[in-house]
C-alpha cells in the first residue's frame, strides 16, 4: 500500500500474508516473529509493566494524553495520592471500547458481543461504566466464570468423587445470591457429612485427603486408608494460603528460625509446634472412605469429628518425623483457644475470618486478580511482620505496596458484609482500573508497583476458548454432568479431549492436581493459534458461523468487515485497516472473510486483555 501502515495494521496484513501460508508445514518468512513478537518475548523475572509495554506497542493508537483523571473513590485518593507524591506519571483513561472490553473479560471471562459493544459506545450517559459494572456483576456469565475460577482456586477434581458436581452448583448459588465470602469460608472450615455428595462444602476437605496405606475394614470404618494426620496438615496449609494469604508449607516441616530469615520475618519467629496447634483445630476430625463390597471408595466420605485429636508424635509420609508438642488447638496468628465446649472446628472459621487478615488476604487476592499484580504479591505470601510502616523491622522494606489503601479496602469490604460484588464493583469503578494500559512516554519498572497504567494478561486458556466461540459464533461442546454446555466456563471440570486438549494445555489450562498458574508465553502458542484446527475450523464459512452469517447478511464487504472487527476486537476497523480488509474480501469474498477474522484472532490485540 502507498501508505505507512500503523503498527496495527501491519500486523493484521502480516496475519494475512500467513494466513495465505497455513498449508504449508512450516512457517519461513518473517511474518510469524512480526505478527507474535509480545508472545514470544519473555521476562527473567515477571514483570507486569514491562510486558504491558511491550504489547502495548501492537495496540492501535487511542486518543487521551496523561494529565488528571477524575478520583471516584477511596482507591484513586491512595493510587494517585503516591504517585503525585513521587512525581510518578501515569496513563490516561482507556477508550470506551477498551473498557467495555476490559469489564466484560475480567468480570464474566467472555467478550462481549458486537450488539454489547455497539449499544456501550452509543450510550451517552456519565454513568455508563458504573452501569455496565453493576450489569456484569449480576449476569450469570460472572457467576459461571467465578465458579469455575473457585473451582480451580480449591482444585476441586476426581478427588472429589462425584461431590465435585455438587460443589460447583454450590459455588453458583451462593455466587447467585452474593452470599457474604465469610460465611462461605465458614462453611467450608467446618462442614461436617454423613456423605460428600450430599453436602457440598464438605468437598474441599476431601479434596485434601493424604491417601494412606490401606488395612482391612472393619464395620465399614478404614481409617488407614486415609493418612489422618497428613490430611490435616494439607487441610491447615490450604486455609492458612487461601483464607489468610500466608504460606506455612515450611514450618509444617520445620521451625521458621534458621530458614527463613531473607524470606519472611514472621513466620521466622513461628515454631513447627505452632503449626502443630493450629492444625490441632482439626485434630478431632476424621475422613471416612465411604465402603461398599468391601471396597473403600476412595471418592465418597464420611466426614465427623469424633477423633481422640491430633497426635503431635505421629508418622508421617510427607514431612520429616513429627517430635511432640501439646494438641490443644491454638490460632496461629493470635494464640486464641477455642471456648470451653465449642467445636474446634466452628472455633476456627470464626477466629479466622473474623481476624483483620482474613478480610485483607481477600481483598488482595481479587485486586490482583482485576488489577494485575496484588498489593501484597504474591497473594499467598504475606509477611504479618511488615504490613505497617511505622513497625517494619530494622532494614527491611514494607511489604504492601500501598498499606493503608489494603487496610482500608479490607475494612471497606468488611463493613459491607464481605459481599464479593461489592468488593468488585468498588474496584472495578476506580479510575486506577479504568486506566489506559497505553503509557505516554518511557516506561520504568519501578513504576509497576503504582499501578500507573492498565496491566494487560494473556487470556487464560479457558477465556481464550470462550472468546474463540464467542467471536466466531462456533460454541464448543464441554461435558457437564449428562449434557453438554458451549463454553468452557461452564463445565465444571477441564473436560476437553483431542486437539482442543491440546490447546487448552498450552495456554495454561489447570489439571486441578496443582494450584492454577497464571498462562506463561511459549513458542507453541502462536503456532498453535496458528495452525490449529481449533481456530482454523472457526473461521470456515460454514456450519452458521459468524462469518458464513455475515457474508450471507452483507453484500457490502466494508459492512462485513467492520462486523468482523466488532465481533472479535470489540472495536471498529481504522480506515487503513478497513481498506486492507476489505481489499481481501473483493479478491476472493468467501475466502478473504475467512482469512480477515483469522488475522484478527492471531494478533496480540486479541489474545491479551488490556
Amino acid at each position: 500500500m502507498a501508505r505507512v501502515l500503523s503498527s496495527v495494521s501491519l500486523g493484521l496484513a502480516m496475519c494475512l500474508s500467513a494466513r495465505a501460508q497455513v498449508p504449508a508445514p512450516v512457517q519461513t518468512d518473517d511474518t510469524f516473529p512480526g505478527a507474535h513478537a509480545p508472545l514470544l518475548q519473555k521476562d527473567n523475572k515477571p514483570d507486569p509493566g514491562a510486558l504491558t509495554d511491550r504489547v502495548a506497542r501492537a495496540l492501535p493508537k487511542a486518543a487521551g494524553t496523561a494529565g488528571s483523571v477524575p478520583h471516584r473513590n477511596f482507591i484513586d485518593s491512595h493510587i494517585f495520592g503516591k504517585m503525585r507524591r513521587d512525581a510518578v506519571p501515569h496513563a490516561p483513561l482507556a477508550t470506551d471500547a477498551e473498557f467495555c472490553r476490559r469489564a466484560w473479560l475480567d468480570l464474566t471471562g467472555r467478550i462481549p458481543s458486537p450488539e454489547d459493544i455497539r449499544a456501550f459506545l452509543a450510550d451517552s450517559s456519565p454513568n455508563k461504566r458504573e452501569a455496565l459494572i453493576n450489569k456484569l456483576t449480576e449476569s450469570e456469565a460472572f457467576v459461571e466464570k467465578w465458579s469455575y475460577f473457585f473451582m480451580d482456586f480449591f482444585r476441586a477434581n476426581g478427588k472429589m468423587g462425584r461431590g465435585y458436581m455438587l460443589f460447583h452448583y454450590w459455588l453458583k448459588e451462593s455466587l447467585r445470591a452474593d452470599r457474604p465470602y465469610d460465611d462461605m469460608v465458614r462453611s467450608m472450615i467446618a462442614s461436617s457429612a454423613k456423605s460428600n455428595l450430599v453436602v457440598a462444602a464438605s468437598n474441599v476437605i476431601v479434596r485434601e485427603h493424604v491417601e494412606g496405606k490401606p488395612g482391612q475394614p472393619v464395620d465399614g470404618e478404614d481409617l488407614t486408608k486415609v493418612h489422618q494426620l497428613d490430611t490435616h496438615d494439607e487441610i491447615a496449609i490450604l486455609y492458612g494460603k487461601a483464607f489468610l494469604g500466608i504460606n506455612l508449607s515450611c514450618i509444617s516441616c520445620h521451625d521458621g528460625r534458621s530458614h527463613l530469615e531473607k524470606v519472611n520475618v514472621w513466620l521466622t519467629g513461628r515454631k513447627r509446634r505452632d503449626f502443630f496447634a493450629f492444625a490441632s483445630f482439626l485434630g478431632k476430625t476424621r475422613y471416612i472412605p465411604h465402603v461398599e463390597n468391601t471396597q473403600a471408595q476412595m471418592g465418597h466420605f464420611i466426614v465427623d469429628d469424633l477423633a481422640p485429636g491430633y497426635d503431635p508424635k505421629g508418622a508421617s509420609m510427607l514431612r520429616p518425623p513429627r517430635f511432640g508438642a501439646s494438641n490443644e488447638p491454638a490460632f496461629l496468628i493470635t494464640g486464641e483457644k477455642p471456648a470451653p465446649g465449642k467445636e474446634p472446628r466452628e472455633e476456627l472459621g470464626r477466629m479466622l475470618t473474623s481476624h483483620p487478615q482474613f478480610a485483607r488476604a481477600a481483598a488482595n487476592l481479587f485486586w490482583a486478580r482485576l488489577m494485575g499484580r496484588g498489593i501484597v504479591d504474591p497473594y499467598d505470601e504475606f509477611d504479618l511482620a511488615r504490613q505497617d510502616p511505622r513497625t517494619v523491622p530494622a532494614g527491611w522494606p514494607v511489604q504492601p505496596s500501598h498499606p493503608e489503601l489494603l487496610d482500608q479496602l479490607a475494612a471497606d469490604f468488611r463493613s459491607n458484609g464481605y459481599h464479593l460484588r461489592h468488593l468488585f464493583r468498588r474496584i472495578c469503578n476506580s479510575s486506577a482500573y479504568q486506566l489506559s494500559a497505553r503509557f505516554p512516554g518511557e516506561w520504568k519498572e519501578n513504576y509497576s508497583p503504582y499501578f500507573a497504567r492498565k496491566f494487560v494478561r494473556m487470556l487464560g486458556a479457558e477465556e481464550l476458548h470462550d472468546a474463540l466461540a464467542t467471536a466466531t459464533g462456533r460454541p464448543g461442546s464441554f461435558k457437564y454432568g449428562s449434557s453438554t454446555v458451549g463454553m468452557a466456563m461452564q463445565a465444571n471440570l477441564p473436560s476437553s479431549g483431542g486437539e482442543l486438549k491440546s490447546f487448552m494445555t498450552a495456554f495454561g489450562q489447570s489439571n486441578r492436581s496443582n494450584p492454577p498458574r497464571p498462562p506463561s508465553p511459549s513458542p507453541l502458542q502462536p503456532l498453535l493459534l496458528m495452525r490449529s484446527p481449533v481456530v482454523n475450523d472457526k473461521v470456515l464459512a460454514e456450519k452458521d458461523s459468524r462469518v458464513q452469517r455475515l457474508l450471507d447478511s452483507y453484500p457490502d464487504n466494508g459492512k462485513v468487515v467492520e462486523e468482523l472487527f466488532l465481533a472479535t476486537l470489540a472495536r471498529f476497523p481504522s480506515a487503513p485497516e478497513k481498506e486492507l480488509a476489505a481489499g481481501a474480501l473483493a479478491a476472493n469474498r468467501k475466502e478473504g472473510a475467512q482469512n480477515v477474522q483469522w488475522a484478527l484472532l492471531n494478533l496480540a490485540e486479541f489474545l491479551y486483555n488490556y
